[in-house]
């Protein structure tokens, strides 16, 4: 068995993610709880190693969330090993042990993703975790750019992922959407020099049966060749769609309450629904999605879901919808339509 590792706190790391997370961290208070996703993989190490850095000198609690999500043979070696590392930081680990559903029609990257953050949340309940860091750097910013672009996700989902939110209850800190990969990988490799110890390297990050992973091995070769400055561009874009998103969601909350809604469950009337301009339907529809956590559906889906909504309208009130969106279910009943989950 390899001696227990040995480190200290002092490590020198890059200056550019230290202030990306002290930024984000400074209105949180210091007597308040916060945590680290840690999957294992370089990104998530090198957070965990700043973070823990960082609190310790705000004399900042932090643990380390792992999700074990079963669908690799190496999952509880991947557990085992990350709590080496964390035994070396002094900091707890977590780990909550999920089953993916797979018969979601999601398909297994995103209902992966779905478990892995009902997983957090309940963790973050559980352990009164006021916030949730995540290690999207710079490159993962601009793969959602383009792979939402793909999907139809509209100008909505092309504003990607936020530095600050809220999704299921939990607020997610991303300090490092600005960042350029190349560092996160400079400290975890300066770590493995220094111990041993290395990231975990899980090979479904490469899989081009996974969206994800044909990006990575099949267009990201062609886009680094001919556009080299594609990361910078798309993420640069993403903040433009986040400033439009902005001004579209006083739009639509101004329909909103058009729609005669129902703060105890959210649901809203189809009559006034019927009643606003088409692109304002598909505004407000998002904007009813967005507000209650739910990923946004592509524009075959969310086009398929206003044409269910107007034929139902047709054919009277006394008729029930059925659409299904992952876990999620839209449903009109007597003029009402509600989303409910599970």
């Amino acid at each position: 068995m390899r001696a227990p590792l040995c480190i200290g706190m002092d490590s020198a790391w890059p200056d550019a993610p230290v202030r990306a997370l002290q930024q984000a961290l400074e209105n949180i208070p210091e007597n308040q709880v916060v945590a680290v996703a840690l999957s294992g993989g370089t990104d998530s190490v090198a957070l965990a190693l700043v973070a823990a850095q960082v609190c310790a000198q705000r004399g900042q609690s932090l643990y380390f969330f792992h999700i074990h999500h079963g669908l690799m043979p190496e999952a509880d070696v991947w557990a085992e090993h990350l709590g080496e590392f964390a035994r070396a930081l002094k900091v707890p680990l977590l780990v909550r042990h999920v089953q993916v559903d797979l018969g979601q029609g999601l398909g297994t990257e995103a209902a992966a993703r779905e478990a892995r953050y009902r997983a957090l949340a309940a963790l973050a309940d559980e352990h009164q975790v006021v916030a949730l860091l995540l290690a999207h750097h710079q490159q993962d910013q601009a793969e959602t750019v383009l792979l939402r672009l793909l999907r139809g996700a509209g100008v909505m989902g092309l504003s990607a992922m936020q530095e600050d939110v809220t999704r299921q209850g939990m607020r997610l800190l991303r300090p490092w959407l600005d960042i350029d990969r190349k560092e996160l990988v400079a400290i975890a490799q300066e770590f493995a020099n220094r111990t041993g110890w290395q990231a975990v390297q899980d090979p479904s990050n490469n899989d081009p049966q996974y969206k994800r992973g044909a990006f990575r091995t099949e267009l990201l070769p062609v886009l680094e060749k001919h556009w080299p400055a594609w990361r910078q561009t798309l993420v640069r874009h993403a903040r433009q769609a986040a400033e439009v998103t902005e001004i579209l969601d006083e739009v639509a909350a101004l329909d909103w309450l058009k729609l005669e809604p129902d703060t105890s469950d959210q649901s809203f009337s189809l009559k006034a629904w019927r009643d606003l301009s088409p692109a304002r339907q598909a505004l407000v529809l998002r904007y009813w999605l967005a507000q209650q956590h739910v990923a946004m559906p592509g524009e075959r889906r969310l086009a398929d879901l206003m044409r269910q909504l107007r034929q139902l309208h047709a054919l009277g009130h006394d008729r029930e919808l059925l659409w299904q969106h992952g876990s999620h279910t839209v449903r009109c009943l007597r003029g009402r339509v509600s989303l409910s989950s599970g």
